[in-house]
């Protein structure tokens, strides 16, 4: 008996063992690595536990115990990073009456779908620019296996002042309005500032975000006024860096923008209304622009559809969201930083991708744009020795198309292969 059951510990020790030396071998016909360097033909991506052993020139053969991919007719390249998120609500003509319809759990369950369907397209990296703490919830799912989307980098709820862009209670009844404050993400002062970023800090979150001015979509007056005062950005900015991290700042006019790079936010999400003063700032500080030229694009048009949003965001929408686009042309004229993201939530999960073809047609190189979504995304999040690049030790987050995108843009529209550390979650 005893003699049995140590054969049949040994050979589950002996099982166990084989399956953890299992290795994956990609068979890339054309790659693309991340780095900025041209396409290297028929190499092979060699993955095991999650993680990129060796990149190798030719078509190496596998093992009789390990799996081989064959993308040798497909073009190879890292996951995509999405830098500016919002996975728990999607646009939609009723999102305004959802504030008051939807509990916390109807957002969670439609948030693994719009996360899914964000990894889908070929995203396996996103930072989550402000929910209600559900992003934080998903990032911990996703994390642990039990819902399927991208790598999630949340900061909880966006801080915002009294009335600001981000505070939950705009638009409400002045008897429903309450007094929101650092526990909601209100900001008034710099003690609340600073008890702000602890409080998202406590809640789990990676990072911070801010809404430096009025925003679009806010049932508010203003979309562009400045909404902090320099002490209490200050406060904010400090704070962060003591708990190690980053402030994103949302912004569309020059003075609330100009002062969120003077207190060291790491990036500028949409800069609707930067002019020269605010590009140099952000050039000497090495600030990086979010542009979301989708989120633009789609709120002007959305903006003509009769109902669609309410009354005192139509004006704002026609206004700001045309000029995205040519801020963002002129920003990279300029020589701002420029990292990828695109505001998914405004427009619908999935359709990330459209916004390469956007910064294109604004003037950047397909090549620039491409690296301003995975190594420069990933220096942002300073995760840049685990993804943005095909490389040894990285993680095994590879996607594929069917064209060359340096020269077809588009094909990104339609990512054919998905694996995310090591994980395959879409194939032809």
């Amino acid at each position: 008996m005893i003699r049995i059951t140590l054969l049949l510990f040994f050979g589950i020790l002996f099982s166990a063992s084989s399956l953890l030396a299992q290795k994956t071998y990609i068979h890339a016909g054309s790659l693309f690595d991340g780095t900025g360097s041209n396409l290297q033909n028929n190499m092979t991506i060699l993955v095991e536990d999650g993680v990129i052993l060796e990149v190798q020139q030719g078509f190496q053969s596998p093992g009789p115990e390990d799996m081989l991919i064959d993308l040798s007719d497909r073009v190879v390249m890292p996951g995509l990073i999405d830098l500016h998120v919002h996975l728990e609500g999607e646009t939609n003509p009723n999102r305004y009456l959802e504030t008051f319809t939807l509990e916390p759990e109807d957002r969670a369950f439609r948030s693994v779908s719009y996360a899914e369907k964000t990894l889908m397209a070929g995203f396996t990296t996103v930072r989550d620019l402000g929910g209600s703490g559900v992003n934080t919830s998903l990032r911990d799912a996703i994390n642990s296996g039990f819902v399927s989307g991208p790598r999630i980098i949340s900061v909880g709820k966006s801080l915002a002042t009294t009335g600001g862009h981000a505070d939950p209670t705009n638009s409400f009844r002045r008897s429903d309005m309450g007094r929101p404050g650092p526990d909601q993400g209100i900001v008034n002062g710099v003690d609340a500032a600073r008890e702000a970023v602890r409080q998202q800090y406590k809640n789990g979150a990676d990072h911070i975000k801010i809404t430096a001015t009025g925003g679009v979509l806010s049932v508010a007056k203003s979309g562009q006024n400045p909404q902090f005062m320099q002490d209490e950005l200050d406060a904010i900015i400090q704070t962060a860096n003591d708990y190690e991290m980053h402030v994103a700042a949302h912004a569309h006019g020059k003075e609330g923008m100009l002062r969120a790079v003077l207190a060291g936010v790491k990036t500028i999400e949409h800069g609707t209304y930067m002019d020269e003063e605010v590009m140099q700032a952000m050039v000497e500080r090495g600030t990086y622009y979010v542009p979301t030229i989708s989120a633009g694009k789609f709120v002007a048009e959305m903006a003509e559809v009769e109902g669609y949003y309410p009354p005192l965001v139509e004006p704002k929408a026609r206004e700001i969201g045309p000029l995205i686009q040519d801020t963002f042309g002129r920003a990279y004229a300029f020589g701002v930083n420029i990292a990828f993201g695109t505001d998914a939530g405004v427009f619908y999960h999935g359709d990330n991708a459209k916004e390469f073809g956007f910064m294109v047609e604004a003037g950047m190189p397909a090549l620039e744009a491409i690296m301003s979504s995975v190594k420069t995304a990933a220096e942002v999040l300073g995760m840049d020795d685990r993804i943005g690049t095909i490389a040894a030790g990285k993680y095994a987050d590879i996607i594929a198309v069917q064209e060359n995108p340096l020269t077809n843009i588009e094909t990104l529209e339609e990512v054919i292969f998905v694996m995310k550390a090591g994980k395959v979650y879409k194939k032809e």
